[in-house]
């Protein structure tokens, strides 16, 4: 159960049912406008004063951006503004944070953080160019929201300013990547980001666009104005070429959830409470998939790889929320693993708008897959799938057990897509990351997995280049232990009784640690600190002890710090 009010969270919602946003289309361009119901929370307890967000505010922005890239191929631009007058967003609602667990806290700020990033990715590769038109106080989570636009525009009232005020007045930090943004991304010199990050108020006007804090500002008479001169300069900037298709519709899911099991039509997962685990299961396609980029396009939300996709992005989330003791996930596949090589080869070849969109977002959940604070160990056995697309998920795991049964091995098997096509945070593809000692090994594998996209019968000669045995699957780092029939039940035993039995907390730094080696992005950045110091700090005395900064907000008293400093 969550912890929000002790019932499941759905993550799955539609514009019809919208209760904090409403989303306009004129043409090419999208109005996003927030208008948050203040007496319309998740949970019971606080208010939505101000524009102030929790998880129920997100996941409707979370939808309208996914949908933007599937439904409406054809926008170009989204404004994303207020309803409400003189305030933009107040950024996440404080009594929420102070009345939620301490694991929800830190979960909450992960899924809006890929929420932002999901804009970013919409920005970067799908063409579309957010503004963020500002009309009020742009406050925490609000000006991180406006971060993650491409503009910020602010009205130049007198009043209107951006602030990132969690470190004075809460005693936490901008717990969806705005310190990182702030620097790495809009490029602020450190000294006036430090100056702006303890300045409750925060910086208005022409001082905000000087720093560089915002990219425009303009009277309230002539803001309408600036934003529309913005619009029109994005779409004059060429579009990407194919974005003209009429858009992919994205049903609910309707997955069915019992006390211990959910099922999709691809994806199950069952929960083992007693056990501390939980087994995720995801099937291959059947060998029926289509072939060209029009049969693909016409398949639209059925296509497998955007149905499973999406039903692993949902189980992740509810396995995230709603099941915080659940440690271990142990990951299985079903199926024919040449029937996902060639589905992987199709998709890839068809190089329509379509295919890139689905192709994103597989690789976005492989990165929400990444970034899930569980010990994940796959479980490669005969009968599995564990080819192309799938594979990742065994190159993503901590730990990959491969049953090396000389009547009935499993067959690993590479496809095109994993010689780059869906890279994880820090831009490196998982082969990659399983070589950084020797990477003319990850080369060699990443060029015979694209030497595999050719033309013909994939399930011949093509993908007979990259298909091992569970042998030569643990030779080329692809996966950690081969064993036999003898030793393989009691060699996965071991582990899981072992993992189930460490503290958590340690785990989830060791897998934090460990699961990015090499060169850091942006992104690695903002996890890694969330991860580590938004997760110590939310546990600290100073934000949520009895006379923290976060308990006391809003009330006449004063907060009380610890004054040593480590």
């Amino acid at each position: 159960m969550s912890p929000v009010g002790d019932r499941p969270i759905s993550f799955e919602t539609h514009p019809d049912r919208y209760r904090h946003w409403k989303l306009e289309l004129d043409d090419y361009v999208a109005r996003l406008t927030m208008d948050v119901r203040e007496n319309e929370p998740l949970d019971e307890g606080y208010e939505l004063k101000l524009n102030s967000y929790d998880l129920g505010v997100d996941i409707e922005l979370a939808d309208a951006v996914r949908r933007l890239r599937f439904e409406h191929p054809e926008i170009r631009v989204i404004v994303i503004s207020s309803a409400k007058d003189r305030v933009f967003c107040a950024g996440a609602n404080i009594k929420m944070l102070g009345s939620s667990t301490h694991g929800f806290k830190v979960n909450f700020c992960k899924f809006t953080n890929e929420t932002r990033l999901a804009i970013e990715d919409a920005s970067r590769s799908s063409g579309q160019h957010w503004i963020c038109a500002a009309t009020g106080t742009t406050a925490g989570g609000g000006y991180e929201l406006a971060l993650a636009c491409d503009e910020i525009l602010l009205i130049d009232d007198g009043s209107s300013a951006v602030s990132l005020p969690e470190v004075p007045l809460l005693g936490v930090l901008p717990g969806t990547g705005g310190l990182t943004r702030l620097v790495d991304k809009r490029l602020v010199r450190r000294d006036r980001a430090d100056v702006f990050c303890t300045v409750a108020e925060g910086i208005k006007g022409k001082r905000a666009l000087q720093w560089g804090l915002v990219d425009g500002i303009a009277t309230k008479s002539k803001f309408e104005g600036l934003v529309k001169d913005r619009c029109d300069a994005a779409l004059a900037q060429p579009a990407i070429e194919g974005r003209v298709d009429p858009g992919v519709a994205l049903p609910a899911l309707e997955p069915t959830v019992e006390d211990d099991s959910i099922a999709y039509r691809h994806v199950t997962v069952a929960i083992d409470r007693a056990g501390r685990k939980a087994t995720l299961t995801i099937a291959g396609p059947d060998d029926d998939y289509p072939k060209t980029a029009d049969e693909i396009l016409e398949a639209g939300s059925d296509l497998w790889h955007l149905r499973a996709v999406r039903e692993l992005d949902d189980a992740l989330l509810r396995l995230r929320f709603s099941e915080p003791e659940v440690g271990l996930v142990l990951v299985k596949t079903t199926g024919d693993p040449g029937a996902v090589v060639r589905a992987d080869h199709a998709l890839h070849a068809a190089n329509s708008w379509f295919s890139r969109e689905v192709l994103l977002l597989v690789a976005e959940v492989l990165r929400r897959y990444d970034c899930t604070a569980k010990s994940f160990f796959a479980l490669i056995e005969p009968g599995s799938a564990f080819a192309g697309t799938l594979v990742e998920l065994a190159l993503g795991a901590d730990r990959a057990y491969a049953l090396d049964d000389p009547d009935d091995a499993p067959s690993i098997r590479l496809s095109s897509l994993n010689a780059g096509a869906l890279p994880m945070t820090h831009g490196l593809n998982r082969i990659q990351v399983r070589h950084l000692k020797h990477p003319e090994k990850a080369a060699e594998l990443a060029a015979a997995a694209a030497m595999s996209r050719l033309p013909g019968d994939m399930g011949t000669s093509a993908a007979a280049e990259v298909q091992f045995d569970p042998e030569s699957a643990e030779e080329a780092g692809i996966v950690t232990i081969a064993a036999d029939e003898i030793d393989y039940e009691d060699e996965v035993r071991l582990a899981i009784e072992e993992r189930v039995s460490l503290s958590p907390d340690a785990l989830t730094g060791m897998e934090a640690n460990l699961r990015f080696p090499g060169a850091e992005t942006m992104e690695t950045k903002i996890f890694g600190r969330l991860s580590a110091w938004q997760n110590w700090i939310f546990q600290r005395p100073n934000a949520v002890g009895e006379r923290g900064a976060l308990t006391v907000y809003g009330e006449p008293q004063r907060p009380s710090f610890q004054w040593s400093r480590t």
